[in-house]
């Protein structure tokens, strides 16, 4: 198990906040929102050195959308 005990953990509130709302826009540019979507602060309390972005539940209309825009993304 790896030592994470003296792991710095670099600001990364401002950076996170970014994140989540450019995935936010890129998801309302191609009609779908996450309205969960945002910041998983436990993250913050945590060892993990990277903030965590939570994309939360959605309804199943929205989980085929998303997967539809992947999908094409993605080239097929």
């Amino acid at each position: 198990m790896p030592d994470r005990t003296h792991t710095p953990r670099p600001h990364h509130d401002d950076d996170a906040d970014d994140c989540a709302e450019a995935l936010r826009a890129a998801l309302a540019a191609n009609g779908i929102s996450l309205p969960s979507l945002g910041i998983d602060l436990p993250a913050f309390a945590g060892s993990y050195t990277l903030p965590l972005i939570a994309l939360g539940n959605c309804n199943t209309a929205t989980a085929r959308r998303l997967a539809a825009v992947l999908h094409k993304a993605a080239g097929q």
